[in-house]
């Protein structure tokens, strides 16, 4: 896990990645709380590429802010690939960003179940034009702060990724 250099570094290099490219980005939060939107926004100037975010804890907000279909909550799970895709593309649909990233996971402790441990965060990355990319991470019952931190990491380096492709 990257420390808090690490990720102030990871968070500079997604705005000049997003600023070379003239995208603007948003984000859509869960389990961090608007972490990945406070690392981005720490770093002046970051308004020229910050566009939006959206924090949404609650089903009803991922609902009602993103757009993602109570069906699908039900179907999959708020924690589920299904719903951070359609975070993060509901994200760049109710914002003026080309790209967003989205969080939702089990920060702990509690709120697990067999089939979803705590520490499992599911991430989506949408860029206007391309497909949506997802990923699972399984950080293990390592505490709510490590779990968050690691997750605001993995977001940095989806949109970095997403930036310069």
């Amino acid at each position: 896990m990257a420390g808090s250099d690490e990720r102030r570094a990871l968070a500079e290099a997604v705005l000049a990645a997003c600023g070379e490219a003239g995208l603007m980005l948003a984000t859509a939060e869960s389990c961090t709380g608007g972490l990945v939107a406070a690392a981005l926004t720490d770093i002046p100037g970051s308004s020229a590429v910050v566009e939006r975010g959206f924090v949404t804890y609650s089903n009803a907000a991922k609902s009602e802010m993103l757009g993602v279909p109570a069906a699908l909550i039900d179907a999959h799970g708020a924690v589920s690939a299904e719903v951070a895709q359609a975070m993060a593309e509901g994200a760049l649909a109710r914002s003026a960003a080309q790209l967003a990233v989205s969080i939702t996971g089990i920060a702990g402790p509690g709120g697990a179940t067999e089939t979803k441990p705590e520490g499992r965060v599911e991430f989506g990355c949408a860029r206007a034009g391309a497909a949506t990319v997802l990923r699972r991470m399984d950080y293990g019952a390592r505490g709510r702060d490590a779990v968050r931190a690691a997750a605001v990491t993995t977001a940095l380096e989806l949109l970095l990724a997403a930036a310069k492709g």
